[in-house]
C-alpha cells in the first residue's frame, strides 16, 4: 500500500466502499475457530447487522452491561442504555461472534469501516467477553482478526475507544501495541476515555 499521505481522500474512500460492501470482509481470513493452549475449542463466525438474530442482538447488549456499565457509573457521562442500544442497532455494524463448544456465544466484537480525520480505518466499537472467558488467548485472536482484516482492505490502522477508568482494558490494547491516537482528546479537555489505534501501514 502507498504511503498514505501520497492517497487521495477518494482512494481512501474507495477502500472503504470495497469493504463495506463485501457480503463478509473476513472471508479470506483464517477466523472460523481458536483452540486455546489448553485445548478448548471455539467457532467465531461474521455477521452484519440484518444477518443477527434478535436473541444473539440482546445478548450483546447484555454483555456489554455486564461488563462495562459499572464503569460509565463512574463517569460524569453515566451508563446510558438506550444509547448502547441504539449502538448496537447500526445498519453499518459488523460483528464476530464466538461459540463455545455447546454453541453458546461468549465474546464478540462489533467494528465498521469508516474515514476518520482523513484516515481510511477499521473502527472497533465493542469487543466484549464472557468473564469466564477471559485470558484464554481469544480477545486477542478477534483483535489479530479485525487487523488482519484491516490490512486485507488496505486500510492504514485500527482505532478503538477505551474509557480511563478501564485498566484492564487499557492494559490488554496497549499490550497489543495500540498507542493513544493523535485524535484523542488532550488533558486539558478532561474526557472520560481516550482513543487508541494501531498503525496498519508497513
Amino acid at each position: 500500500m502507498a504511503n498514505r499521505d501520497e492517497l487521495s481522500t477518494t482512494a481512501k474512500q474507495k477502500y472503504i466502499e470495497a469493504a463495506a460492501r463485501a457480503k463478509n470482509p473476513l472471508e479470506t481470513l483464517p477466523y472460523s475457530s481458536f483452540t486455546t493452549s489448553a485445548g478448548e475449542e471455539f467457532k467465531l463466525h461474521f455477521r452484519s447487522r440484518s444477518e443477527l438474530d434478535a436473541k444473539t442482538q440482546k445478548w450483546t447488549f447484555k454483555l456489554a452491561e455486564q461488563n462495562v456499565s459499572g464503569y460509565y457509573k463512574q463517569l460524569k457521562m453515566g451508563w446510558k442504555p438506550k444509547v448502547k442500544q441504539a449502538e448496537l442497532g447500526k445498519n453499518w455494524a459488523r460483528f464476530l461472534v464466538a461459540q463455545n463448544k455447546d454453541k453458546q456465544p461468549v465474546a464478540y466484537t462489533m467494528f465498521r469501516f469508516d474515514m476518520d480525520a482523513g484516515d481510511c480505518v477499521l473502527y472497533c466499537y465493542e469487543i466484549q467477553i464472557s468473564p469466564e472467558y477471559r485470558r484464554k488467548g481469544l480477545g486477542k485472536f478477534m483483535m489479530d482478526t479485525l487487523e488482519a482484516c484491516a490490512r486485507h482492505w488496505q486500510l492504514e490502522k485500527v482505532m478503538l475507544t477505551v474509557l480511563n477508568n478501564n485498566e484492564s482494558s487499557l492494559t490488554f490494547f496497549k499490550a497489543l501495541g495500540y498507542v493513544k491516537d493523535e485524535t484523542s482528546p488532550d488533558v486539558l479537555e478532561e474526557a472520560d476515555y481516550e482513543i487508541l489505534s494501531k498503525s496498519m501501514l508497513g
